[in-house]
């Protein structure tokens, strides 16, 4: 679809960094098969994102996302919320989720 429409959409893998059963992305463990997959399909793969365990300190997370980010050549990282966004940031975020500092908290 994105070849038909001429579209060059740029896209970020979802990682699971801390194995999470009700989060969503990939394990670190298959992220180097889909990496080579979504090439394979002529996908603009920009970089990682991921969204750390809520009960941990993330900056250990962010640290390992980075790091697999380096191994494949990715130059882009989403990582970081309102409560851990300048740990992200130190730990070369690109892209940071700030909205609760912005609009508040949901209700």
């Amino acid at each position: 679809e994105q070849i038909k429409n001429n579209k060059n959409i740029k896209i970020f893998i979802q990682v699971n960094i801390g194995n999470e059963i009700q989060k969503s992305g990939i394990s670190k463990d298959k992220l180097n098969d889909l990496y080579t997959y979504c090439l394979n399909l002529k996908l603009d793969v920009k970089g990682l994102m991921c969204i750390p365990p809520e009960i941990e300190n993330s900056d250990r997370f962010f640290k390992d996302l980075k790091t697999l980010s380096q191994t494949l050549g990715l130059k882009k990282l989403s990582m970081g919320m309102s409560a851990d966004y300048l740990s992200a940031i130190e730990n070369s975020a690109t892209h940071v989720r700030i909205g609760s500092n912005i609009f508040g908290k949901r209700t």
